[in-house]
């Protein structure tokens, strides 16, 4: 459709202040208001902050006021309509008296949806789809989890120039500057959950806690059209949880991942015996591991959104090979080592016509590295259905 030029520049705005609640709403859909008075100037704006906050319409509401009343309100998801912690954001504007809502992308929520058809009974006009695209990737994550029931998993890894991840002797540390990796802790802090396989804890003993720079600055890919604040997977919350894949329950229970730091679940197989004194997470079989699937939907079962996968090339290979990587996050460090681990382990190609076909959103330098962010292209990854259903 062909979208006026001012309800594009006004929805891009919200899109913007959406971007500014990564990392503090979950298991909440990040959101951006902006309402205008009857003569078309801005009167409010507002974002959804945090899980259990003001929705980003009663923000805007509040700051707009009386000059609401015959305005125009962009929301870059569909108001709910129902109550939740906070009230309908649709009564709420029916109440503010606003002749127009244009709407970017339709609450997939069936509890939530419903808010555009009450508008419309109440005599409001509104218009959905405008910049649908650019909404849909900054809420990307949550779209996912409410689409598809399951978790939106981005995949981290660093590698030399020619796709090394480690030496031949195992070693890694380190392949990248000091400046990446503060940049990934960055992104761990803005996930709900951090994932790792058995071989990498048995090897490397990680901690996989998020300790970014300046104590809580969570800065999303750009490719992700944003950044914000966060201290753990809600604000003022624990860290994010870390997630071991160990089918056979091998993590020793010195690891540094089963600490008290930061929460810890343990996935491991249905039929394994184990004494290991950690939180267990049973799952099916699937050929010589576990079932990744459910292991997603599992994880959404427990209100996590966002899922950061580090570790070896194996289970990052399983995870690709079954169609669950949605976003890769790639640091490429100015380095050649010609013979080690590679970064990605086998991955269900067999042939170059099954091959992994991805898009990028964003190259960036970082200190003297270069950070990669790309997607699967539209038809190979779940998330695709993000980009397809607005």
């Amino acid at each position: 459709m062909e979208i006026p030029p001012q309800d594009a520049v006004h929805m891009a705005r919200a899109v913007e202040l959406a971007a500014r609640g990564h990392g503090t709403t979950s298991p909440n859909p990040v959101v951006g208001c902006v309402v205008l008075d009857a003569s078309g100037q801005v009167a409010g704006e507002g974002f959804h902050a945090y899980a259990g906050g003001p929705h980003a319409e009663i923000v805007a509401l509040a700051q707009a006021g009386e000059r609401a009343r015959g305005g125009t309100a962009y929301v870059t998801l569909e108001p709910c309509d129902h109550t939740g912690r906070t009230g309908p954001c649709s009564r709420a504007l029916l109440a503010a008296g606003v002749a127009r809502v244009v709407i970017a992308v339709a609450d997939p929520n069936p509890k939530a949806a419903g808010g555009a058809a009450r508008l419309r009974a109440h005599g409001v006009s509104v218009t959905i789809g405008v910049l649908a695209a650019e909404a849909s990737l900054v809420n990307e994550e949550w779209l996912t989890y409410a689409r598809l029931g399951r978790s939106h998993l981005t995949w981290k890894f660093a590698a030399t120039l020619d796709g090394r991840s480690a030496a031949a002797d195992g070693t890694s540390k380190w392949i990248t500057s000091p400046e990446a990796r503060a940049d990934v802790h960055r992104l761990r802090a803005a996930s709900d959950a951090i994932v790792a396989g058995i071989g990498t804890v048995l090897a490397d003993d990680p901690h996989l806690t998020a300790r970014p720079p300046g104590g809580g600055a969570a800065v999303r890919p750009a490719g992700s059209a944003g950044g914000g604040a966060r201290d753990g997977r809600k604000a003022g919350g624990p860290g994010p949880l870390r997630v071991v894949v160990d089918t056979r329950a091998r993590t020793p229970q010195s690891a540094r991942v089963l600490d008290d730091s930061a929460p810890t679940l343990v996935a491991v197989a249905e039929d394994t015996d184990t004494d290991l004194k950690a939180d267990l997470l049973r799952l099916p079989r699937h050929e010589d591991g576990l079932d990744l699937d459910i292991l997603l939907r599992e994880l959404a079962a427990r209100e996590i959104v966002s899922v950061f996968l580090e570790g070896g090339p194996t289970l990052a290979g399983e995870f690709l090979g079954r169609g669950l990587v949605d976003r890769v996050v790639a640091y490429v460090a100015p380095a050649l080592l010609g013979s080690g681990r590679s970064a990605l382990g086998a991955a269900g190609v067999s042939t170059i016509g099954e091959i992994h076909r991805l898009t990028f959103d964003e190259i960036s330098p970082i200190g003297p590295d270069i950070r990669l962010i790309a997607r699967l292209a539209p038809n190979q990854a779940g998330s695709s259905d993000v980009h397809r259903n607005h």
